[in-house]
């Protein structure tokens, strides 16, 4: 999120009279400030400020949803703050989620803010889905009480180190086999790399229909985007379970799928 768009989004309505809530204004902006998904970045304390300034300006609630808080890369300590922490209004929910660090299936997270706005959240949990599985809150319950907080952080840092060595093997894979096809970031935590292909306008055909041919399964970016009808040339890898080894072979067959799509695009064009 570039906060000089944010404020030209929100600048069509004036901040004076934006505490009239009238309608069609946007009450809450919804943030993944942490390794996201599906481009692996994370905001700067910088920007942090910028938005919460922007959000305090037009009177926003920010839900910063922040599952992928544990596997940042490098030491917790140098973590840029959360909204939550710079919060002075009471205008940030924070979400946090176990599914990253303990087992996916689990689906137990909490969420942290005002009181007022928890109150609020209770009682619609209380009207929809009454509480998240008892098994799965059990599990967890029973699990930090065994750990301690010192058990804990040694679990995350545990978990911290298994994705960066994972990501460190994707990076040598793209490096060896889509230089020149790809461009990317390097991840700041979490379990995906998010790839540009310059030559490809849209990647869906290629990924959808194309890449399993090769035993290459990759999200194509379109369904990222909040318009999936325009196209898009970018591309989700995930880099969480599969080995080293397997990474190198399929980006060696991402390549050279890619490098056939380019082929077919150019006599296409051609015809």
């Amino acid at each position: 999120m570039i906060p000089e768009s944010l404020k030209a989004t929100l600048s069509k309505w004036k901040p004076e009279d934006v505490r009239d809530a009238e309608e069609g204004i946007p009450k809450v902006l919804y943030i993944n400030p942490n390794a996201c998904n599906p481009t692996g970045v994370s905001f700067t304390e910088e920007r942090r400020r910028e938005i919460y300034k922007i959000a305090s300006d037009y009177n926003l609630i920010i839900l910063e949803d922040d599952p992928y808080y544990f596997v940042q890369f490098g030491d917790m300590k140098d973590f840029p703050p959360s909204f939550l922490s710079m919060d002075v209004d009471g205008r940030v929910l924070r979400f946090d989620s176990f599914s990253k660090v303990l087992s996916s299936g689990l689906r137990v997270g909490y969420v942290t803010g005002p009181k007022p706005l928890i109150q609020r959240i209770v009682l619609h949990e209380q009207v929809s889905i009454l509480h998240a599985s008892s098994m799965s809150q059990v599990l967890v319950s029973e699990l930090l009480q065994m750990w301690g907080e010192e058990g804990f952080f040694k679990h995350t840092q545990a978990v911290q180190d298994f994705y960066l060595k994972q990501r460190d093997a994707m990076i040598e894979a793209a490096q060896k086999h889509l230089t020149g096809l790809c461009e990317w970031a390097v991840p700041t935590g979490g379990m995906f790399l998010w790839l540009k292909v310059p030559k490809v306008p849209d990647t869906w055909d290629m990924i959808m229909e194309r890449a399993l041919q090769k035993n290459v399964i990759l999200v194509p970016g379109k369904a990222f985007m909040c318009d999936p009808s325009l196209p898009c040339n970018y591309m989700r890898a995930a880099f969480s379970v599969v080995t080293p080894e397997m990474m190198d072979r399929g980006l060696e067959c991402l390549a050279e799928l890619i490098r056939e799509e380019i082929d077919l695009q150019e006599t296409c064009s051609v015809d």
